[in-house]
């Protein structure tokens, strides 16, 4: 349960620390637009996970920390979902340099997808993400490439492998996941409408895709 909590709240401190400095800048370069990416990727997937875990299990949270399997699937899911949610950022940012830039949507798709392999490789296969990851990894690429950047809209319709890796790999018993899945859906949309705007707000698409070159 420790190594959890510490891991949660270094997302949370890089989370925190990058927004701070970059919500009084634009993002311009390719490289800031990867960082926002993998951490806000990673604060979305934590926090709706170990958050309706928390709600789900009530004051036996801390207990199921202590058993072994179950923090075997805990941490999967949690791989899963970052896989996810990087999916769907990916998606929405090539959505909006894409509309965005002068250089067009082909421009904007090789970026996002340079961006997205970047993060992977640097990734790697963590140790405790589970027989799963590759596999995930792998749908998160081929969504990129059959992607129709052009055809993107700037609402929250890029946001649909997130919900669906809460329900599918929240470790949760499936009669309880049945009553609670619309519930879980909404919040983890909500949960991205201020990542939404922010990146509206920072975004500098001209100059993201001319330093890329």
């Amino acid at each position: 349960m420790l190594l959890q909590l510490r891991q949660g709240l270094s997302v949370l401190k890089e989370y925190l620390g990058a927004g701070r400095a970059g919500r009084r800048r634009a993002l311009a370069d390719p490289a800031e637009l990867g960082t926002f990416l993998d951490t806000r990727a990673s604060h979305i997937a934590q926090t709706t996970l170990y958050g309706y875990f928390r709600t789900r299990a009530g004051t036996r949270h801390s207990v199921l920390f202590e058993d072994d399997a179950f923090v075997v699937m805990l941490n999967g899911a949690k791989w899963q979902m970052w896989l996810a949610c990087l999916s769907d950022l990916a998606v929405y940012a090539g959505g909006l340099l894409a509309h965005r830039s002068r250089a067009g949507p082909a421009a904007a798709g090789d970026l996002v997808g340079r961006l997205v392999e970047e993060i992977l490789e640097r990734t790697g296969t963590p140790d405790d993400s589970g027989p799963l990851f590759a596999e995930g990894a792998e749908a998160v690429r081929a969504r990129l490439a059959r992607c129709d950047w052009s055809a993107l809209a700037d609402d929250e319709s890029a946001f649909t492998a997130s919900p669906d890796a809460l329900v599918r790999h929240a470790p949760i018993m499936p009669e309880l996941m049945a009553l609670d899945e619309e519930i879980v859906r909404n919040s983890v949309r909500f949960r991205w409408q201020e990542v939404r705007r922010e990146l509206r707000a920072k975004l500098d698409a001209d100059a993201v895709l001319a330093r890329a070159e």
